[in-house]
């Protein structure tokens, strides 16, 4: 059940994830609401609800061409769904001026209030907190009961498992109903009661699932979400106030992106194609021009949008691994084409030299530790290689000497990648790669060729002393369980497993 759990959430964006879960809670709402449970008329969330995505789709629109900027109609959908699940529908003139002051605000914030063409608010979370400013029309939340909350905990789950960021959403569920303990107990209140009221009928998950995650206006490493995380969900509190003004979801929210921008600056920048070089069977390194030095850290990776006609379902953005080191004044991306290809992939290969990408968002845990004395293994799957290719080319530039192992598994000895570079670690530096070959190649084996599959045999006979060492895993999701498992089998403490995994079939 999880592998198919898995193999339909890799074949799915995070974007197109996120509207079929808003879709859905809509959906259901409209369902109950027909039978009077949610206390308006199903017709006019329907009516609302359009409004909503007409004028955020038409207002994004507009203010990209105007800033010339390549448009994403995902990203203002999912927006005014959220608008929609959090505004009471109104049909008075009011409601409705309401409804559109909030979408231009929305969407209005991801152009202007911005940091070196980084947005920095949540779009809906910061238009509520403007209206409520000015106007004085709040947001109802009305997403937030008991009736709603069984289908907001299981699509919240599905999209916390897509993008990876539990630990995120614990920290700020802890944060919260811990605050909201104490609130109670010191207040002379009563702490079940209380708890109740936060779980069932407050919109703490529907914010922590939907809201909290976004990766644009959060941090992009785990120490980092752990402590934004946190900071919103003390915020979140009801009795939170300063004097007579009280904090607001929305407003908990906003606070939490000044500080996330704070302790993690995002950037945007604008590479340009050099030249496409073909690294594997089906594979391709893109070498790319960045307008400026990027920062970064070896095995980090970005958001990439390539604009482009036609776009299908499933967008026109992804997340790739930077394949380049950060010694190198070119970016690479290591990526490997399937059939039949998306949309994305067809204009990916289909570019031209000087063909610009938008890249946002510098993320991920994935990286060498800090302590040169560590031993590791790196464990690579097919074109899951690319972290491994900026790290070890940064140890290369760096003359950095630390005990490694490198096991690299494909399919065929045409599938191997950056295998130059590889091989020049194994003559500088000393680091070993083994080349585990799943068919057995139509030429005799080298010295560092096996044929076979990364398993306990494997890791015992290659890395004996494998006890002491510490494993980096990157490749298909259902490689790196398979390998974890292995490693926990052989009495690896789990802390000393890090993962990365690409959702392949892009």
């Amino acid at each position: 059940m999880l592998k198919s759990l898995d193999d339909f959430l890799n074949t799915t964006t995070m974007y197109r994830l996120l509207l079929y879960y808003l879709g859905g809670l809509l959906g259901i709402s409209f369902v109950m609401s027909l039978s009077g449970n949610l206390g308006f008329n199903a017709f006019a969330l329907l009516a609302s609800t359009a409004i909503l995505v007409a004028a955020c789709w038409g207002i994004n629109r507009a203010f990209a061409l105007v800033f010339r900027i390549a448009v994403n109609h995902e990203s203002s959908i999912i927006t005014a769904l959220i608008l929609a699940l959090l505004i009471t529908p109104s049909f008075d003139t009011y409601g409705l001026l309401f409804l559109l002051a909030v979408s231009g605000l929305a969407m209005a914030s991801k152009y202007l209030l911005t940091i070196k063409r980084v947005h920095i608010f949540n779009p809906a979370a910061v238009a509520l907190v403007l209206t409520a400013l000015g106007p004085q029309q709040n947001a109802s939340w009305w997403i937030g009961t008991a009736t709603l909350l069984p289908f907001v905990i299981i699509g919240g789950l599905l999209v916390i498992r897509k993008i990876r960021r539990e630990a995120m959403i614990i920290s700020f569920l802890t944060a919260t109903l811990t605050a909201t303990v104490l609130s109670a107990a010191f207040g002379h209140g009563h702490i079940l009661a209380a708890l109740k009221q936060a779980v069932l009928t407050s919109p703490i998950f529907f914010l922590g699932f939907v809201m909290l995650t976004e990766p644009l206006t959060s941090p992009g490493t785990r120490a980092k979400q752990l402590m934004f995380g946190a900071l919103v969900g003390l915020l979140v509190l009801p009795q939170i106030h300063l004097f007579k003004f009280y904090v607001s979801p929305e407003l908990a929210l906003v606070i939490g992106n000044i500080f996330a921008y704070g302790i993690d600056p995002r950037v945007r920048v604008f590479p340009t194609l050099s030249q496409k070089v073909r690294i594997a069977a089906n594979s391709v390194d893109f070498v790319l021009i960045p307008h400026r030095k990027l920062s970064y850290r070896p095995g980090q990776y970005m958001e990439w949008t390539l604009p482009h006609s036609d776009v299908d379902s499933r967008g026109n953005r992804r997340y790739f691994t930077l394949a380049s080191s950060p010694t190198e004044s070119t970016l690479r991306l290591g990526i490997k084409f399937y059939q039949p290809s998306s949309s994305y992939k067809k204009a990916l290969l289909a570019m031209s030299e000087g063909t610009s990408l938008v890249a946002t968002q510098v993320a991920g845990d994935f990286v060498l530790p800090h302590s040169k004395k560590q031993k590791l293994v790196f464990i690579a799957g097919g074109i899951g290689v690319t972290p491994f290719r900026s790290m070890v080319k940064y140890l290369i530039d760096k003359n950095q000497q630390r005990d490694i192992k490198i096991l690299y598994a494909v399919k065929n000895r045409e599938d191997i990648a950056y295998h130059h570079i590889f091989e020049q670690a194994r003559a500088q530096l000393g680091i070993a790669t083994t080349y585990v070959l799943a068919n057995p190649p139509s030429q005799a084996l080298s010295s560092q060729e096996r044929v076979g599959r990364i398993d306990a045999a494997t890791i015992q006979e290659l890395a004996p002393d494998y006890s002491r060492r510490t494993f980096y895993i990157s490749g298909s999701h259902q490689m790196v369980i398979s390998v974890q498992k292995v490693l926990i089998g052989l009495g690896v403490p789990r802390h000393r497993i890090k993962t990365d995994y690409f959702s392949g079939y892009a």
